[in-house]
């Protein structure tokens, strides 16, 4: 399993490092802490990319 620093994350996803807090700080995206470090694992990154994905209408 691969984690990611806030920057690291920012620059994956083309947004801000103002914009990774915002989504860690509404719990958008989920992260591991290591003592004030936040840090992002890929599945943490999946499962947001997943809820951002549009759901079928049946």
């Amino acid at each position: 399993m691969q984690a990611y620093t806030v920057e690291q994350v920012a620059e994956m996803l083309s947004i801000g490092r103002d914009k990774v807090y915002y989504l860690l700080r509404t719990q958008q995206l989920k992260s591991i802490k290591i003592g004030k470090l936040h840090r992002i694992t890929d599945q943490h990154l999946a499962d947001f990319i997943s809820s951002l994905e549009p759901m079928d209408e049946a």
